[in-house]
Protein backbone atom coordinates (compact mmCIF):
# COMPACT_ATOMS: atom_id res chain seq x y z
CA UNK A 1 0.00 0.00 0.00
CA UNK A 2 1.18 3.33 -1.07
CA UNK A 3 2.37 6.00 1.97
CA UNK A 4 0.24 8.58 0.06
CA UNK A 5 -3.43 6.80 1.13
CA UNK A 6 -3.23 6.40 4.73
CA UNK A 7 -2.09 9.91 5.78
CA UNK A 8 -4.97 12.85 5.76
CA UNK A 9 -6.44 12.77 2.43
CA UNK A 10 -10.02 11.68 3.67
CA UNK A 11 -12.46 13.39 5.57
CA UNK A 12 -13.61 12.76 9.27
CA UNK A 13 -17.02 11.29 7.81
CA UNK A 14 -15.18 9.07 4.91
CA UNK A 15 -12.90 7.72 8.05
CA UNK A 16 -16.02 6.97 10.21
CA UNK A 17 -17.79 5.13 7.64
CA UNK A 18 -14.85 3.42 5.70
CA UNK A 19 -12.58 2.29 9.72
CA UNK A 20 -16.13 1.40 11.41
CA UNK A 21 -17.21 -0.83 8.34
CA UNK A 22 -14.48 -2.37 7.67
CA UNK A 23 -13.32 -3.54 11.16
CA UNK A 24 -16.96 -4.41 11.92
CA UNK A 25 -16.22 -6.78 8.27
CA UNK A 26 -13.32 -8.13 9.87
CA UNK A 27 -14.48 -9.15 13.40
CA UNK A 28 -17.08 -10.64 12.19
CA UNK A 29 -15.28 -12.18 9.74
CA UNK A 30 -12.22 -13.24 12.17
CA UNK A 31 -14.44 -13.68 15.56
CA UNK A 32 -17.07 -15.29 12.60
CA UNK A 33 -14.21 -18.21 12.31
CA UNK A 34 -13.11 -18.94 15.63
CA UNK A 35 -16.68 -19.27 16.87
CA UNK A 36 -16.76 -21.59 14.18
CA UNK A 37 -14.29 -23.81 14.45
CA UNK A 38 -14.97 -23.78 18.63
CA UNK A 39 -18.93 -23.80 18.94
CA UNK A 40 -21.04 -27.64 19.29
CA UNK A 41 -23.28 -27.74 16.46
CA UNK A 42 -21.42 -25.84 13.81
CA UNK A 43 -20.25 -27.56 11.18
CA UNK A 44 -16.86 -26.26 10.91
CA UNK A 45 -16.52 -27.70 14.71
CA UNK A 46 -12.31 -28.51 15.32
CA UNK A 47 -11.33 -27.27 11.82
CA UNK A 48 -8.01 -26.24 14.24
CA UNK A 49 -5.61 -23.95 13.59
CA UNK A 50 -4.64 -23.44 9.61
CA UNK A 51 -8.59 -22.74 9.38
CA UNK A 52 -8.45 -20.28 11.86
CA UNK A 53 -5.44 -18.08 10.54
CA UNK A 54 -6.60 -18.65 7.22
CA UNK A 55 -9.97 -17.15 8.23
CA UNK A 56 -8.30 -14.29 9.58
CA UNK A 57 -6.30 -13.49 6.72
CA UNK A 58 -9.33 -13.85 4.40
CA UNK A 59 -11.30 -11.48 7.01
CA UNK A 60 -8.82 -8.46 6.47
CA UNK A 61 -8.39 -9.03 2.56
CA UNK A 62 -12.36 -8.50 2.58
CA UNK A 63 -12.21 -5.86 5.44
CA UNK A 64 -9.36 -3.73 3.40
CA UNK A 65 -11.05 -4.02 -0.21
CA UNK A 66 -13.96 -2.86 1.15
CA UNK A 67 -12.91 0.25 3.41
CA UNK A 68 -10.33 1.01 1.06
CA UNK A 69 -11.64 3.52 -0.80
CA UNK A 70 -12.85 5.67 2.32
CA UNK A 71 -10.50 5.42 4.67
CA UNK A 72 -7.02 3.75 3.12
CA UNK A 73 -8.13 0.68 5.40
CA UNK A 74 -6.04 0.55 8.81
CA UNK A 75 -8.64 -1.55 10.40
CA UNK A 76 -6.04 -1.57 13.17
CA UNK A 77 -4.88 1.10 15.97
CA UNK A 78 -1.19 -0.23 15.47
CA UNK A 79 -1.17 0.39 12.31
CA UNK A 80 -2.39 3.62 12.40
CA UNK A 81 -0.05 4.98 15.65
CA UNK A 82 3.25 3.50 12.76
CA UNK A 83 1.84 5.35 9.94
CA UNK A 84 1.45 8.83 12.37
CA UNK A 85 5.14 8.13 13.32
CA UNK A 86 6.51 7.60 9.55
CA UNK A 87 4.46 10.62 8.15
CA UNK A 88 4.03 12.88 11.79
CA UNK A 89 0.25 13.43 10.89
CA UNK A 90 -1.19 12.68 13.79
CA UNK A 91 -4.39 14.89 13.11
CA UNK A 92 -6.36 11.86 12.15
CA UNK A 93 -5.36 9.62 14.43
CA UNK A 94 -8.40 10.08 16.75
CA UNK A 95 -11.19 9.44 14.60
CA UNK A 96 -9.23 6.13 13.33
CA UNK A 97 -8.74 4.78 16.28
CA UNK A 98 -12.35 5.88 17.84
CA UNK A 99 -14.14 4.14 14.83
CA UNK A 100 -11.84 1.22 15.13
CA UNK A 101 -13.19 0.32 18.73
CA UNK A 102 -17.05 0.79 17.61
CA UNK A 103 -16.34 -1.09 14.33
CA UNK A 104 -14.80 -4.38 16.50
CA UNK A 105 -17.21 -4.14 18.83
CA UNK A 106 -20.42 -4.10 15.97
CA UNK A 107 -18.48 -6.68 14.60
CA UNK A 108 -18.87 -8.90 17.89
CA UNK A 109 -22.46 -8.38 18.26
CA UNK A 110 -23.07 -9.79 14.48
CA UNK A 111 -20.51 -12.67 15.62
CA UNK A 112 -23.46 -13.46 18.34
CA UNK A 113 -25.94 -13.04 16.17
CA UNK A 114 -24.71 -15.82 13.40
CA UNK A 115 -24.46 -18.12 15.94
CA UNK A 116 -27.31 -17.33 18.14
CA UNK A 117 -28.47 -20.99 18.53
CA UNK A 118 -25.30 -21.96 18.89
CA UNK A 119 -24.13 -19.59 21.68
CA UNK A 120 -27.80 -20.62 23.36
CA UNK A 121 -26.42 -24.04 23.96
CA UNK A 122 -23.41 -23.41 24.86
CA UNK A 123 -21.82 -25.11 27.46
CA UNK A 124 -17.87 -23.50 27.67
CA UNK A 125 -16.31 -20.66 28.00
CA UNK A 126 -16.58 -18.40 25.26
CA UNK A 127 -13.71 -15.95 25.46
CA UNK A 128 -11.59 -17.42 22.86
CA UNK A 129 -14.08 -16.75 19.95
CA UNK A 130 -13.95 -13.19 21.22
CA UNK A 131 -10.31 -12.45 22.34
CA UNK A 132 -7.15 -13.78 22.86
CA UNK A 133 -5.73 -15.62 25.70
CA UNK A 134 -1.67 -17.01 26.53
CA UNK A 135 -1.55 -20.99 25.93
CA UNK A 136 1.72 -20.41 28.67
CA UNK A 137 0.49 -17.07 30.99
CA UNK A 138 3.83 -15.38 31.34
CA UNK A 139 2.87 -11.42 31.00
CA UNK A 140 6.32 -10.40 29.59
CA UNK A 141 7.06 -13.52 26.85
CA UNK A 142 3.37 -12.29 26.03
CA UNK A 143 3.60 -9.22 25.71
CA UNK A 144 7.13 -9.50 24.01
CA UNK A 145 5.26 -11.91 21.50
CA UNK A 146 2.43 -9.08 20.69
CA UNK A 147 5.22 -6.40 20.01
CA UNK A 148 6.85 -8.59 17.57
CA UNK A 149 4.01 -9.95 15.69
CA UNK A 150 2.89 -6.26 15.34
CA UNK A 151 5.94 -5.13 14.48
CA UNK A 152 6.39 -7.59 11.56
CA UNK A 153 2.63 -6.68 10.30
CA UNK A 154 3.75 -3.16 10.56
CA UNK A 155 6.78 -2.78 9.00
CA UNK A 156 5.12 -5.03 5.82
CA UNK A 157 2.31 -2.38 5.48
CA UNK A 158 5.33 0.12 5.63
CA UNK A 159 7.66 -1.36 3.27
CA UNK A 160 4.97 -1.99 0.55
CA UNK A 161 5.06 1.96 0.12
CA UNK A 162 8.72 1.26 -1.57
CA UNK A 163 7.33 -0.45 -4.45
CA UNK A 164 5.99 2.00 -6.95
CA UNK A 165 1.97 1.52 -7.58
CA UNK A 166 1.76 -1.35 -5.23
CA UNK A 167 -0.77 -0.20 -3.28
CA UNK A 168 -2.84 1.94 -5.75
CA UNK A 169 -3.09 -1.29 -7.77
CA UNK A 170 -5.05 -3.21 -5.14
CA UNK A 171 -2.07 -6.11 -4.57
CA UNK A 172 -0.60 -4.76 -1.49
CA UNK A 173 -4.17 -5.63 0.32
CA UNK A 174 -3.46 -9.17 -1.09
CA UNK A 175 -0.42 -9.31 0.49
CA UNK A 176 -1.32 -7.45 3.56
CA UNK A 177 -3.71 -10.42 4.09
CA UNK A 178 -0.90 -13.19 3.49
CA UNK A 179 1.21 -11.62 5.77
CA UNK A 180 -1.41 -11.87 8.51
CA UNK A 181 -1.69 -15.58 7.72
CA UNK A 182 1.91 -16.16 7.91
CA UNK A 183 2.14 -14.49 11.25
CA UNK A 184 -0.71 -16.17 12.91
CA UNK A 185 1.07 -19.78 11.53
CA UNK A 186 4.43 -18.70 12.60
CA UNK A 187 3.95 -16.34 15.76
CA UNK A 188 -0.15 -16.87 16.82
CA UNK A 189 0.85 -19.49 18.86
CA UNK A 190 1.70 -18.58 22.22
CA UNK A 191 -0.88 -15.61 22.29
CA UNK A 192 -3.02 -16.51 19.41
CA UNK A 193 -1.99 -13.12 17.91
CA UNK A 194 -4.00 -10.21 18.32
CA UNK A 195 -1.51 -7.99 16.84
CA UNK A 196 -4.45 -5.42 16.96
CA UNK A 197 -5.71 -3.56 19.90
CA UNK A 198 -9.48 -3.45 18.98
CA UNK A 199 -9.66 -6.63 17.59
CA UNK A 200 -8.93 -8.16 20.95
CA UNK A 201 -10.51 -4.88 23.51
CA UNK A 202 -13.72 -4.46 21.44
CA UNK A 203 -14.93 -8.22 21.23
CA UNK A 204 -13.85 -8.63 24.77
CA UNK A 205 -15.90 -5.62 26.35
CA UNK A 206 -19.07 -7.24 23.91
CA UNK A 207 -18.58 -10.77 25.38
CA UNK A 208 -18.47 -9.07 29.05
CA UNK A 209 -22.42 -7.63 28.19
CA UNK A 210 -23.66 -10.42 26.09
CA UNK A 211 -26.14 -12.46 27.76
CA UNK A 212 -24.36 -15.69 26.89
CA UNK A 213 -25.02 -18.98 28.56
CA UNK A 214 -21.79 -20.39 30.69
CA UNK A 215 -19.79 -17.44 29.23
CA UNK A 216 -17.23 -18.04 31.75
CA UNK A 217 -15.05 -14.32 32.76
CA UNK A 218 -13.61 -11.83 30.61
CA UNK A 219 -10.13 -12.22 31.78
CA UNK A 220 -9.60 -8.60 32.64
CA UNK A 221 -6.45 -8.89 34.20
CA UNK A 222 -4.72 -10.18 30.62
CA UNK A 223 -6.74 -7.50 28.55
CA UNK A 224 -4.10 -4.95 28.99
CA UNK A 225 -1.05 -7.10 27.10
CA UNK A 226 -2.90 -7.60 23.68
CA UNK A 227 -3.18 -4.07 23.74
CA UNK A 228 -0.22 -2.36 24.96
CA UNK A 229 2.10 -4.85 22.99
CA UNK A 230 0.30 -4.28 19.60
CA UNK A 231 0.68 -0.29 20.13
CA UNK A 232 4.42 -0.66 21.23
CA UNK A 233 5.36 -2.66 18.69
CA UNK A 234 3.12 -0.08 15.66
CA UNK A 235 5.18 2.63 17.37
CA UNK A 236 8.66 0.57 17.26
CA UNK A 237 7.94 -0.43 13.47
CA UNK A 238 7.17 3.31 12.29
CA UNK A 239 10.11 4.55 14.31
CA UNK A 240 12.24 2.03 12.35
CA UNK A 241 10.49 2.93 9.36
CA UNK A 242 11.18 6.41 9.48
CA UNK A 243 14.84 6.44 10.48
CA UNK A 244 15.79 3.28 8.19
CA UNK A 245 13.90 3.98 4.63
Amino acid sequence: MDKGVFVSAFSNGDIFVGETLGTAALILLGGGVCAAVTLKKSKALNAGWLAITFGWGFAVMIAAYMSAPKSGAHLNPAVTLALAVDSGDWSKVPIYLGSQLLGAMIGAVFVWLTYLGQFQANQEPTLGIFSTGPEIRNPVQNLLTEIIGTFVLCLAILTQGLTKGLGLSGTGILIVAFTVVGIGLSLGGPTGYAINPVRDLGPRIVHSLLPIPNKGGSDWSYAWIPVTGPIIGGLLAGGLYHAAF
